[in-house]
C-alpha cells in the first residue's frame, strides 16, 4: 500500500533508513499513559480531526505537503467505528431530500403510502449493507470501494461495467446535491438574485430552471476549483457540514415537541377549498373598511380587472369565500387523520382542501394561471419511489474507507448497519410526525407559496425556520463537494486496473496522485444533470445506477455464499445468502417500479460496457465468483452426462485432432484446424492433441511452447476447443495414451482426425508410415 516495511523490531537499528519515523508503532511501553486521557478530550480531538473524504484523498494532500525527499510517517489506522463509519455514514444519508421533498412526498403520497416507500428504500439499503459487509470483512476494501468488492467477487467484466455505473451515480449525486442548494439560494434565501424573472405564471417554471442552469453552472465551476486546489479544504469543513445536518434534524423534532403546546403562526390563504400563493398580498381579505370607508384589498387586484369595488372579477373569486387555515396546527390537533391518504394528480392540478365549501369553478384548468399552488409535476407512486430512493443512498461511505480504520473489520459492519437503522428511523419518524403536525394543503406545496416563500420543513423546526434552510443548504454543498471529490478517485481506481482501455488516460493526475484528469471529466457529466435543472428528473437518473450497484453487491455475496469458495471467510456472520437474494430481487424492483425506461438503459449501459470488457480481453485475473460458478456448473453437467449413455439424437462429432510440429514447435498443417470446424459443424468437443518425444522433465519447456502455439494456430481458424500436449519416450505409445485418456468423463471423443503421410513413399525412414498404421490398428479394436 506504499507505506515502508519495518525489517527490524528495533527501534535504534542504524541498518535501515532513518529518516523513517517509527512515532507509535514500537511504544508499547507507553500505552498505559493513552488510555490515561480523558474521554472528553479525546472526542473533542477526534471531532476536531473528522474527515468525510474517501480513502486516498487524505494521503493525495499529504503528498503534496511533503518537501524534498522527506518520507510520510508510518502512522497506523486510528479511525473507530463512530468517527470513521457511523457519522460519514450518517451524513451522506442524510440530504437533500429529507429537507426539499419529504413533506411534498407525504402530503402528496399520505402517510400510509409514504411508509411503504420509505421502508422499502430503507429495506433494499439494509439487505445490501449486510451483504456488504460480508464482503467487506472478508479482506481489506482499499480506495475504489463498491468497485474493488465488486470487481474481485464478480470478475473484471462485472466489476467494470458496475463500477461506472457507480462512478455515474455519484457523478449525478453531485448535480442532485447543487440543484439543491441552488434551489435553497434562490427559493428560500435570496430569491431577488434571480436572473430570469417570470412576468407571467405560465412563465415561471421556465424561468425557475434557467436560473438553476445558470447558478448550478457556475456553483459546478466554483466547487471544481475547491476540489483541484486541495481536497484539505474540503476536509476542514467537514465538521461544519456534519453540524449543519445534526442540528438541522435535531431543530425538526424541537419544533415538533413545541407544536404540541405552541404552534407555529404560519395561516395559509384559501379561497373556497384552493390554496393561494401568498407573493403578491398581505392580507387574506377581499375588501377591508379604513376610516369608515369600505376599500380593495391587493388580493382583489389579483382577482380583478382593477381596485375599484365595480370592477369586473373572476367568478370563482366572487363565489367563493376567504378562509385563514393555520398551516401548522401542531401535534395534537388530529390533522394526521386527513393526511393518511394519497393524494396524486396530474400536471397542474389544484391544490385543494376537500373540508371545505367550494362554489363554481368547475373548470380547473382554466384558473392555473391565477395565483393558485399547483402541481408542478405528474404525480404517482412509482415516481415518488424513484425521487426519493436517493435520500437512502450513501451506505458505502465506511466501506470506503477501510484502510484509515482501526479495525475495520469489526467497525465497517457494525457502523454502516447502525447508520442505516438510525437515519431509517429518522425519516420513518419524520413521515408520521410531518402528517401529524402539518396541513394537507401545505405539505403538498412544494415551494412553500402558500407560506410566503418559506420552507415548508422550516415553519416546523424550532427556533426559526432559518435554522433548517441554512443547515440545509450547507449540508448539499458539503454533499456536493463530497461527490466531486470521491467521483474522480473511483472513476481513478477503474483506470488504474486497466480493464477498460479507453479509460486509461484518466488514471493519471498530478504528482501526487491527484485525479486531475478524472475531475474534469466528473464536472463534464454533472454539468449534464445541471442542464437538465430539476431534481425530480435527476434524482431518478442516480437512483438507477446506485440500485445496479446495489443489486451486484447483494449478487456477489449472494454467488460467494452458494458456492462456498475457499478464500469466502468474512468475520461479519449475520449474512444468508436467501438475504443477499432479497435484496438483490429488491432491488431489481425498485428500479422498475421507479421508471422502467431508465432501468433499461441502465442496464444497456452496464451491458455495453460488459460485452466491451469481455471482448477486448479484461488481463486482470482475481479469482472471480463467475468462473466458480462456471466451474461448478460443468462440474454438475459432466456428473450427469456419467449417469447414462447417450441418446443417438444427442450424439455429436467429438473430435480428436492430432498435429504434427515442426522442429520450431509450430503447427506444420494448421488447415487441418479449419477442416475440423467444418466437420463438426461449431457443435461438440474438439480436443487438440500433440505428443513430444522425449522425457517430461527435459521437455517441459518445449511441451509449452507447443501448447501456445497450437492456441494461436486454434484461434487464427477460429477453433475453439482444448490443447492437450503429452511427452512420452515413445510417440506410438504416447499417441495411444494420448486416444486412450483424452476428455473427461461424458466429454470423450469419439473419432480422431490426423494428418495423412504424404511423403511415405519418397522418404527413406518408414517410421511416420509405420506410426500411422500402428495408430490406425489400435483405434480399430
Amino acid at each position: 500500500d506504499g507505506v515502508p516495511k519495518e525489517n527490524s523490531p528495533f527501534i535504534n537499528n542504524t541498518e535501515h533508513d532513518k529518516n523513517n519515523s517509527y512515532d507509535g508503532t514500537n511504544m508499547a511501553l507507553f500505552e498505559e499513559e493513552m488510555d490515561s486521557h480523558p474521554m472528553v478530550s479525546s472526542l473533542l480531538n477526534k471531532l476536531a480531526n473528522y474527515t468525510n473524504l474517501t480513502q486516498g484523498a487524505h494521503e493525495h494532500e499529504e503528498a503534496d505537503e511533503e518537501e524534498g525527499s522527506k518520507k510520510k510517517a508510518i502512522t497506523s489506522p486510528q479511525m473507530g467505528t463512530f468517527m470513521g463509519v457511523y457519522l460519514p455514514c450518517l451524513q451522506n444519508i442524510l440530504g437533500v431530500i429529507l429537507f426539499l421533498r419529504l413533506t411534498w412526498i407525504v402530503g402528496t403520497a399520505g402517510i400510509l403510502e409514504s411508509l411503504v416507500i420509505v421502508g422499502l428504500c430503507c429495506s433494499c439499503t439494509m439487505l445490501t449493507a449486510i451483504s456488504m459487509s460480508a464482503i467487506a470483512t472478508n479482506g481489506v476494501v482499499p480506495a475504489g470501494g463498491s468497485y474493488y468488492m465488486i470487481s474481485r467477487s464478480l470478475g473484471p467484466e462485472f466489476g467494470g461495467a458496475v463500477g461506472l455505473c457507480f462512478y455515474l451515480g455519484t457523478t449525478f449525486a453531485g448535480s442532485m446535491y447543487i440543484l439543491g442548494t441552488i434551489e435553497i439560494l434562490l427559493t428560500y434565501i435570496v430569491p431577488q438574485a434571480a436572473i430570469f424573472r417570470a412576468e407571467r405564471k405560465e412563465e415561471a417554471v421556465d424561468a425557475l430552471l434557467n436560473n438553476m442552469r445558470v447558478y448550478g453552472t457556475c456553483c459546478l465551476i466554483l466547487m471544481a476549483i475547491v476540489v483541484f486546489v486541495g481536497v484539505k479544504y474540503v476536509n476542514k469543513l467537514a465538521l461544519v457540514f456534519l453540524a449543519c445536518v445534526i442540528l438541522s434534524i435535531l431543530a425538526i423534532y424541537a419544533g415538533v415537541i413545541k407544536s404540541i403546546f405552541e404552534p407555529p403562526d404560519f395561516p395559509v390563504c384559501m379561497l373556497g377549498n384552493r390554496t393561494l400563493q401568498n407573493h403578491g398580498f398581505d392580507k387574506c381579505l377581499k375588501t377591508e373598511v379604513i376610516d369608515n370607508l369600505t376599500v380593495t384589498t391587493k388580493l382583489w387586484s389579483v382577482f380583478c380587472d382593477g381596485p375599484d369595488l365595480n370592477a369586473t372579477c373572476n367568478e370563482y373569486f366572487v363565489n367563493n369565500n376567504l378562509t385563514l387555515v393555520q398551516g401548522i396546527p401542531g401535534l395534537t390537533s388530529g390533522v394526521i387523520s386527513e393526511n393518511m391518504w394519497s393524494e396524486y394528480g396530474p400536471l397542474g392540478m389544484l391544490v385543494e382542501n376537500k373540508k371545505l365549501s367550494s362554489f363554481g369553478g368547475s373548470d380547473p384548468t382554466k384558473d392555473i394561471y391565477l395565483p393558485y399552488v399547483v402541481n408542478d409535476i405528474t404525480t404517482f407512486f412509482t415516481l415518488l419511489v424513484g425521487i426519493y430512493f436517493p435520500s437512502v443512498t450513501g451506505i458505502m461511505a465506511g466501506s470506503n474507507r477501510s484502510g484509515d480504520l482501526r479495525d475495520a473489520q469489526k467497525s465497517i459492519p457494525i457502523g454502516t448497519i447502525l447508520a442505516i437503522a438510525t437515519t431509517s428511523f429518522i425519516y420513518i419518524s419524520s413521515v408520521v410526525l410531518f402528517g401529524a403536525c402539518i396541513e394537507g394543503v401545505l405539505l403538498r406545496d412544494k415551494f412553500g407559496d402558500s407560506v410566503e416563500g418559506n420552507l415548508v420543513i422550516g415553519t416546523l423546526s424550532w427556533p426559526s425556520p432559518w435554522v433548517i434552510v441554512i443547515g440545509s443548504f450547507f449540508s448539499c454543498c458539503g454533499a456536493g463537494l463530497q461527490s466531486l471529490t470521491g467521483a474522480p478517485r473511483l472513476l481513478q481506481a477503474i483506470a488504474r486496473d486497466g480493464i477498460i482501455p479507453f479509460l486509461q488516460v484518466f488514471g493519471h493526475g498530478k504528482a501526487n496522485g491527484e485525479p486531475t484528469w478524472a475531475l474534469l471529466l466528473t464536472a463534464g457529466i454533472c454539468e449534464i444533470g445541471i442542464l437538465i435543472a430539476s431534481l425530480d428528473s435527476v434524482a431518478p437518473i442516480l437512483s438507477m445506477f446506485f440500485l445496479m450497484c446495489y443489486l451486484f453487491v447483494n449478487l456477489a455475496c449472494a454467488v460467494q455464499t452458494l458456492l462456498r469458495t475457499p478464500n469466502w471467510r468474512p468475520r461479519f456472520r449475520y449474512y444468508h445468502w436467501a438475504l443477499s437474494f432479497l435484496g438483490m430481487s429488491l432491488c431489481l424492483a425498485i428500479m422498475f417500479i421507479s421508471s422502467w425506461y431508465y432501468a433499461i438503459v441502465a442496464m444497456v449501459i452496464a451491458g455495453c460496457i460488459y460485452k466491451y470488457i469481455e471482448y477486448r480481453g479484461a488481463e486482470k485475473e482475481w479469482g472471480d465468483g463467475i468462473r466458480g460458478l462456471s466451474l461448478n456448473a460443468a462440474r454438475y453437467a459432466l456428473i450427469r452426462l456419467e449417469e447414462a449413455p447417450p441418446h443417438t439424437k444427442n450424439w455429436r462429432p467429438q473430435l480428436l485432432v492430432l498435429l504434427n510440429l515442426n522442429s520450431d514447435q509450430g503447427v506444420k498443417h494448421p488447415r487441418l484446424l479449419s477442416l475440423t470446424t467444418q466437420l463438426k459443424a461449431g457443435k461438440g468437443l474438439t480436443i487438440v492433441g500433440n505428443v513430444l518425444q522425449g522425457t517430461y522433465l527435459l521437455k517441459d519447456a518445449e511441451a509449452k511452447k507447443a501448447e501456445q502455439n497450437i492456441k494461436s494456430a486454434m484461434s487464427a481458424e477460429r477453433t475453439k476447443g482444448f490443447c492437450h500436449v503429452v511427452v512420452s519416450s515413445n510417440l506410438r505409445d504416447g499417441v495411444s495414451h494420448l486416444i486412450q485418456s483424452a476428455g473427461l468423463g461424458g466429454m470423450k471423443h469419439n473419432t480422431v482426425l490426423m494428418g495423412w503421410p504424404e511423403t511415405w513413399r519418397q522418404s527413406n525412414d518408414p517410421e511416420s508410415w509405420r506410426n500411422f498404421i500402428g495408430t490406425a490398428q489400435g483405434m480399430g479394436q
